[in-house]
């Protein structure tokens, strides 16, 4: 282990890296970032992005019908994302969310 100073935007990256499978904070401010941009005002206001792992984007839902409406959007919402972010994803998992924290 080297002991040397090093930024410490280097070191929150490493850190970031190692809890979220890979994503760094480029990848992580890129697709969180650029959200509501991505996929719509209408979208966003149902639907979050709470976790990125191993390019995987897992979003949250307010209600069962966005769900279902996320799973038959997929691939657009996906290329979307992708699109405005520059990050490479391989896929969006669904969850409801427990409490809506957006509305």
């Amino acid at each position: 282990m080297n002991d040397e100073p090093r930024p410490i935007g280097e070191s929150l990256d490493r850190l970031l890296k190692s809890a979220k499978g890979g994503a760094g904070r480029r990848e992580l401010g890129g697709v969180f970032g650029k959200w509501d941009v991505a996929v719509g005002a209408a979208v966003a206001a149902h639907v979050q992005p709470v976790r990125l792992d191993r390019k995987i984007l897992t979003v949250a839902v307010d209600d069962p019908a966005w769900a279902t409406q996320v799973q038959l959007l997929h691939d657009e919402l996906l290329a979307r994302v992708v699109a405005a972010s520059g990050v490479e994803l391989d896929g969006i998992e669904v969850r409801m969310a427990r409490r809506s924290r957006w509305r």
